[in-house]
């Protein structure tokens, strides 16, 4: 990612946060909506796990110019969603809610500059935790 592309999410990211609880339920919304089967990997409350996909995002978002230090952290939570049943061809459908809910969150504030470095951000990201969860099935 380029300097200007982490400013673009990390400023973008300061106008979700202070709603992050309605953020949390546009994004499960839409989650659902486009691949219902993915809410029985759910099991406990929505409002709490809401709260910590909030939590993660903000310490990825605030993390992205020392991204080293928390990639250990996000091949452990890749690794984990394989134990969950997270099937690998929910990452894009979890991609496309994300940037959804980020286009209904920011408004006109969502530019095509903001949503590049969000797609970067969620690609580089999500291609960590696939290849984590790779790794661990290969190990068996």
């Amino acid at each position: 990612m380029t300097p200007d592309q982490i400013t673009l999410v990390q400023d973008s990211w300061a106008q979700v946060k202070p709603v992050s609880e309605q953020v949390a339920e546009l994004f499960y919304g839409r989650l659902f909506e486009l691949d219902p089967s993915l809410k029985s990997l759910f099991k406990g409350d929505m409002t709490e796990q809401g709260k910590k996909l909030m939590a993660t995002l903000n310490l990825a978002v605030t993390s992205l110019t020392k991204l080293e230090t928390i990639l250990p952290a996000v091949k452990d939570l890749g690794r984990r969603h394989v134990q969950y049943g997270v099937p690998d061809s929910s990452y894009a459908t979890v991609g496309e809610a994300l940037l959804w809910t980020l286009d209904k969150g920011l408004g006109e504030a969502f530019t095509e500059d903001v949503k590049a470095a969000w797609t970067e951000t969620y690609v580089t990201l999500s291609n960590v935790m696939l290849n984590a969860a790779n790794e661990g099935r290969a190990a068996g």
